[in-house]
């Protein structure tokens, strides 16, 4: 035998004990019709089993189906009733005197009492409508399965819509029963790893009073959630519903739990104005075969003793059925039935069997404990054949049918698989209703789906473009703060919720190429935030070009001393035999012409985008240049100072110290410097490289020198020749006064070590470009000093004075 409770009659009429005698009966009253469908799918199922001969042969499943009232008291009552066995047995009645297993019950807070009663005693449970995860606690509930997935996954279902749709800010309503608080949490706890804020929780029952039902409302008026999931029973949801239409609060995006969506009584057109395109998840929908001729063969005539059938009828056909023992007409017919009623051509909802929710549950259920049955007494499956029983019907223990049941697993007649996993669940599996109101009718049509798969993994589906919104075709859309734009990030506000928050603008060199980013991403060192702080583009890349104000004038100088260089030269090759040019050492001022030639063209190497090639040339073709340069006037002053030093009697220098011995100078002097370039380039040489810290915004293109020393080595070397330079020419400051190429080289000198020794603290200073505009700056400027300083009083004599361009002026003494 198989016991269901189911709470037929949904309000139980309180009653006050007197103490005086026995209490009464319980009493309930309204009617469900959709839980009446419910208990007579479940004797259809039996009838069913009964009648195939592959389930349970040669065995007859009965039933006894009691009255719940949807109160936790009055089912645990008849869960012991049951339990307890028949309480009048037949004499000849080989029944066993307890159920076999338990189909019960519709609320989690009825499931909670029955599965925690029986759960010890290890009678099998199996719920067709309690969603509640905590059931699925086997160490408190070892006996509970259900065949409707738990709320754990219609949770993930929930929190997975609101993830779809990008609702940051919602409300709750919860039943104040196991079923919408735990529903609540488990939802709650999905959404918030998506970043969702649920604003408010608002509690409501079916008896509460209108108090607490108004200030639920009224938590709804003063929010500013446009989405708000209702995790209610239907009947605890309705009073609620009702005063939402009656102060015609609109434009709330409604989320229901599968225990409402598609409930009858709330699915009106007056409903509609309020609840509209809700949207919510239920079980799977069926139509199950010869369903329809047998509820409208019901009929109380047929077995004056059936449960609820005389109510039934009552409130389908307006009468009361005129059976025996009925003396009375009830206040709400006032008449009693012809006995010519019939269901025939009735056209209500009860009889419409295509879009079977729970009741394929209910189905589901009676025929997972048959198939569990008949495993226990055949010790086979249903199908194999099986000649005779293995098991003593009268032997039969609930544990072992709650063992079997755990391990029933088939396919039903609809191609689904019916099983329960090691927690008692079933697979999940949802379809998703949207509220659509057509021809006058509200439908609950299918618009998506939500399936576990065998990985553990969930997959939603949504035809978006077919769901009919309550604000109209648009998504909704419901942020406590608005969505921070590209190149802003999220601020939280303190003492809110992390869904409130402001925008600011991304820190420097961070950008937010996303709209709602929670913090700013670094741009790559070569990349920079553009205004906007939205993309990283290249940085501008700064070096000396050829195009700009400082390159052009560099340019020009560079070129026009190179010119001056080399008009010299052809000065001094056209006037070579005059007293100027030959008192000058024409070949030491050829050579330290053609040196100040190179040194003026050095500058070029440091102007347009450093490569490998231009960094080793500008260094070191600067320094061997200037080596070359300074070694030239080194010769030239010291073959001034050995020339006149010769003009006294026995001294022997000038002889000694010849156009080779000057040859000799300038090549050694200059070879030392070549050494060091060439250990240089070849140990750690100049390379170019970006530096970034000068600004955040731009990289400076410059070349590396790859070792300081070497570099500071090649100056200090030019230093040393200069300064010796300086010192020879300060000691022949006393020779003739119309012969003044001592004169020169010392002011000449001056310049050079002037210039260079304020470019080492301002080359150090200098920042990006400005860098190799000082560097060409101090070549150009020592360049000049030394082409000016020696050769401008020659070539001044030499075109603009040729009368003193003689040997007598050139040799003269001193004035008489």
């Amino acid at each position: 035998m198989i016991g269901g409770i189911f709470p037929v009659f949904n309000k139980e009429i309180a009653t006050t004990s007197s103490f005086v005698r026995e209490p009464g009966k319980v009493i309930c009253a309204g009617l469900d019709l959709r839980v009446f469908r419910w208990t007579q799918v479940m004797i259809f199922a039996v009838e069913e089993i009964n009648k195939n001969s592959t389930i349970l042969p040669n065995i007859s499943l009965g039933y006894r189906i009691l009255n719940s009232c949807a109160s936790p008291t009055n089912t645990l009552r008849a869960a012991l009733t049951l339990a307890g066995g028949i309480e009048k047995k037949e004499s000849n009645s080989s029944c066993p005197p307890a159920i076999s297993a338990l189909i019960a019950e519709s609320g989690s807070t009825q499931s909670l009492a029955v599965a925690g009663t029986l759960g010890p005693f290890r009678v099998p449970i199996v719920s067709y409508f309690s969603t509640c995860a905590c059931l699925s606690d086997r160490e408190k509930y070892p006996s509970f399965f259900r065949t409707i997935p738990s709320d754990y996954f219609q949770a993930k279902a929930l929190a997975a819509l609101i993830r779809h749709f990008g609702w940051q800010w919602i409300g709750a309503i919860q039943s104040d029963n196991d079923y919408g608080r735990n529903g609540v949490l488990a939802f709650t706890e999905e959404v918030k790893k998506f970043g969702v804020c649920v604003a408010f929780v608002g509690t409501v029952l079916r008896t509460y009073s209108m108090d607490k039902i108004l200030d639920v409302v009224e938590m709804i008026k003063q929010s500013t959630v446009k989405v708000i999931l209702a995790f209610v029973p239907e009947g605890d949801l309705y009073p609620l519903m009702k005063e939402v239409v009656k102060q015609n609060i609109t434009g709330i995006q409604w989320i229901a739990s599968e225990a409402w969506i598609t409930a009858a009584r709330p699915s009106t057109p007056e409903m509609y104005r309020a609840f509209g395109g809700a949207l919510g998840f239920v079980v799977q929908k069926v139509e199950i075969p010869n369903l329809k001729p047998f509820l409208t063969s019901i009929s109380p005539y047929k077995d004056p003793n059936a449960a609820f059938v005389g109510d039934f009828w009552e409130v389908m056909v307006g009468c009361r059925p005129n059976l025996p023992g009925t003396q009375t007409v009830t206040v709400k017919t006032k008449k009693f039935c012809t006995g010519n009623e019939t269901l025939e051509n009735f056209q209500d909802v009860f009889f419409d069997v295509t879009h079977l929710r729970v009741s394929y549950n209910v189905y589901n259920a009676v025929y997972a404990v048959a198939h569990a049955l008949h495993h226990l007494l055949f010790c086979k499956k249903p199908g194999e054949k099986a000649e005779k029983l293995c098991f003593n019907i009268s032997e039969i223990q609930p544990k072992q049918v709650t063992d079997h049941l755990q391990r029933v697993r088939f396919r039903n007649q609809f191609e689904d698989d019916v099983f329960f996993d090691e927690n008692g669940d079933p697979p999940a599996a949802y379809e998703l209703i949207n509220w659509q109101l057509k021809d006058g009718q509200v439908q609950h049509v299918t618009l998506g789906h939500f399936l576990s798969t065998a990985s553990g993994e969930y997959k939603l589906s949504i035809h978006e473009d077919d769901i009919v919104w309550r604000t109209g075709k648009k998504v909704p859309s419901s942020l406590c703060s608005n969505v921070c734009t590209a190149g802003t990030r999220k601020a939280q506000i303190k003492g809110k919720p992390v869904c409130c928050f402001d925008c600011i603008p991304c820190a420097e060199g961070t950008i937010a190429n996303i709209s709602g980013a929670a913090d700013c991403t670094p741009c790559t060192k070569e990349f920079w935030p553009n205004e906007r702080k939205d993309e990283c583009i290249p940085k501008a890349k700064e070096f000396l070009s050829y195009h700009e104000p400082m390159g052009i004038a560099i340019t020009v100088v560079s070129l026009l001393g190179a010119t001056l260089s080399l008009a010299i030269i052809m000065v001094f090759v056209r006037y070579g035999g005059t007293p100027v040019v030959k008192a000058s050492n024409s070949e030491l001022s050829c050579f330290l012409l053609f040196s100040l030639f190179l040194c003026f063209l050095c500058p070029l190497t440091f102007i347009s985008r450093p490569t490998v090639w231009t960094c080793m040339l500008r260094h070191t073709a600067f320094g061997v240049t200037f080596a070359l340069c300074i070694s030239c006037v080194l010769g030239k002053t010291i073959v001034v100072v050995t020339a006149f030093k010769a003009t006294f009697p026995g001294n022997m220098v000038a002889g000694k110290f010849g156009p080779t011995q000057q040859r000799i100078i300038v090549f050694s002097c200059t070879l030392v410097q070549i050494v060091i370039c060439i250990l240089w380039l070849n140990l750690n040489p100049p390379f170019p490289d970006m530096v970034f810290r000068y600004s955040n915004n731009k990289i400076v293109l410059e070349c590396n020198p790859g070792s300081e020393a070497a570099f500071y080595t090649v100056l200090g070397y030019i230093g040393i020749l200069a300064f010796i330079c300086l010192i020879l020419a300060f000691l022949a400051r006393k020779l003739p006064d119309n012969f003044n190429e001592a004169k020169c080289i010392t002011f000449s000198m001056l310049v050079f070590c002037a210039v260079w020794i304020t470019f080492i603290p301002v080359y150090i200073s200098s920042p990006g470009k400005f860098t190799v505009a000082v560097e060409t700056f101090a070549i150009l400027s020592s360049a000049l000093g030394l082409l000016i300083s020696i050769f401008a009083p020659k070539c001044y004599i030499i075109l603009l004075k040729p009368e003193k361009n003689t040997k007598k002026h050139v040799m003269g003494g001193k004035k008489p």
